[in-house]
């Protein structure tokens, strides 16, 4: 994946040290980040529901047929970005793929993958009028979930991948890894969610794709700015 974000690190998240320490794929998932990860960039969304299988991110074959399901054409680059970087450490202040932290983590994938820059803090990001707020179960392979890890409103983000799990940048000492939303931890402490409009706009084209029994396209390309930040 080609290029780094330009950007200062201006208030970066630092998570505390409650988080779950890690999830069952979290070694398994940084042990395969020279595999399957790379295929998944050409092979689509069914690649990257049989690595989360594989990975023991998704445990039974009817999750399994849901994800792809939902990712077949709807925001799959974006999410093929994210999983590529699963295992990168996490870095206090971090932007690029050299280490990340949660913010920056979403904000590269975002700006990579749709031509999207989003705010460089967590809580700019959930409260940006250029994102359109998302219930809970409306949540589709792409959009960003924000939790209160901090006592503090959208003070931690990651990208929804779907069946419940969800990737981000944890804390200090951790890597990339994906998570499932319906731990308790992560139940407790949900914000809320929110999504891009190029990713709006392909969920519904490839809704009515699906529907006329066409093929689902991926998302296009937008090159936009989000609250405000400068193009690069």
């Amino acid at each position: 994946m080609a290029g780094l974000l330009v950007g200062a690190a201006v208030g970066a998240w630092s998570a505390p040290s409650d988080l779950p320490g890690g999830s069952n794929a979290s070694a398994s998932t940084a042990a395969a980040l020279n595999g399957p990860i790379a295929q998944m960039a050409t092979s689509g969304a069914d690649s990257v529901a049989r690595f989360l299988q594989d990975s023991g991110v998704l445990t039974n074959s009817e999750g399994s047929g849901q994800l792809m399901q939902q990712m077949r054409g709807v925001a799959t680059d974006l999410v093929v970005s994210a999983m590529q970087f699963l295992g990168v450490p996490y870095k206090r202040g971090g932007t690029t793929e050299n280490g990340f932290d949660c913010s920056g983590f979403t904000r590269h994938v975002f700006e990579n993958s749709l031509g999207l820059i989003l705010p460089r803090r967590s809580r700019d990001q959930a409260q940006s009028p250029g994102l359109l707020p998302i219930r809970k179960e409306e949540l589709r392979p792409g959009d960003l979930v924000f939790f209160n890890t901090m006592r503090s409103a959208f003070s931690h983000v990651g990208i929804y991948v779907g069946d419940g799990k969800f990737i981000h940048a944890p804390r200090t000492g951790s890597k990339v890894r994906v998570e499932d939303m319906r731990e308790a931890y992560w139940t407790k402490r949900f914000n809320g969610a929110r999504r891009a409009p190029a990713a709006a706009q392909n969920n519904a084209a490839a809704a009515a794709a699906l529907a006329s029994g066409g093929d689902a396209t991926g998302p296009s390309t937008l090159r936009a700015e989000i609250a405000g930040e400068k193009l690069q």
